[in-house]
């Protein structure tokens, strides 16, 4: 079903699609009258959530992603961890999250009022980093700290967690 042979991939129907922010796009949209209000309607709500969701998968993910690699799956391979990586991806993450500080400022999440796909997409890394040193990028953020103890604590969140544990 994927092309790169990689996971993950969706199928729904004859309809198949790859690459995970384009499955939680399609899902939300999809399943709009069914779930949580992922998306919202109008030109500019959804622009501002367009530039939020973008700003995950360019700025946010990169350097959350090999901090993640750092220092909770390479000790899971008995790797070690690289500490200049882990200093350079934090320096990184840092200036993002001080724009983060700013927008949820203003507003409870990133696109606006209302928990949405943007904010979804940094559960998955996110809830890996607050289980290592890294941790305290966030928590030294009031803003952006109580943002994630808010998402990462929705029920669908816990549901995951659990299951993983199983």
């Amino acid at each position: 079903m994927q092309p790169f042979g990689q996971v993950p991939a969706f199928e729904h129907g004859d309809f198949k699609v790859f690459e995970s922010r384009a499955i939680t796009q399609y899902i939300a949209h999809e399943f709009s009258n069914k779930a949580t209000q992922l998306i919202y309607p109008g030109s500019k709500s959804m622009a501002t959530l367009a530039v939020w969701m973008e700003v995950e998968a360019h700025q946010y993910d990169p350097a959350a992603s090999k901090l993640a690699w750092e220092q909770f799956y390479k000790p899971l391979f008995f790797m070690v961890t690289d500490s200049a990586a882990v200093e350079e991806n934090e320096t990184k993450l840092a200036k993002v999250l001080d724009i983060y500080e700013t927008r949820l400022s203003q507003s409870k999440y990133l696109a606006g009022d209302s928990f949405s796909l943007a904010d979804m997409h940094h559960i998955p890394v996110t809830q890996i980093l607050v289980g290592t040193q890294s941790k305290k990028l966030f928590e030294s953020r009031p803003h952006v700290n109580a943002w994630v103890a808010d998402i990462t604590a929705r029920p669908a969140c816990s549901k995951f967690l659990a299951m993983q544990k199983q």
